[in-house]
């Protein structure tokens, strides 16, 4: 099976207590967090490839790089929306942004590889 761009996937959360990043530890303040929004825009990326890989096959994130562009309160909703842009091997990139219900607060690019899930749990028992 094939992986052809444009692919697009959708994640969305609330903010709650658990995501802020005075919880996460990322910061002082009780808003979303930086790894809270990363969380929520690789959901948005592995929802893009529902459905697009064979059995026995996933990806798993290598690199993203992220701005966080505003802060996003309490009880507020973030949506991540990422685009698979290109495809070089087993090496899949995605443009990725996010809003809250009043604006942009962050975008990345992010890449993420494609592996045999056995495979890859076989050797993570190794170590």
């Amino acid at each position: 099976m094939a992986l052809e761009p444009p692919l697009y996937g959708e994640a969305e959360r609330t903010v709650t207590e658990e995501w802020t990043a005075v919880r996460m530890g990322s910061g002082t303040v009780p808003v979303l967090a930086t790894p809270a929004l990363v969380a929520v825009m690789e959901e948005a990326a592995v929802r893009a490839l529902e459905g697009h890989l064979p059995p026995g096959q996933t990806s798993v994130g290598v690199r993203i790089d992220v701005r966080h562009l505003a802060a996003t309160p309490l009880g507020m909703r973030v949506r991540a929306c990422a685009t698979l842009v290109s495809v070089e091997g087993r090496r899949l990139t995605f443009r990725i942004e996010a809003w809250d219900d009043r604006e942009k607060v962050g975008e990345a690019d992010h890449e993420r590889v494609l592996v045999d899930v056995e495979r890859f749990l076989a050797r993570v028992r190794e170590k």
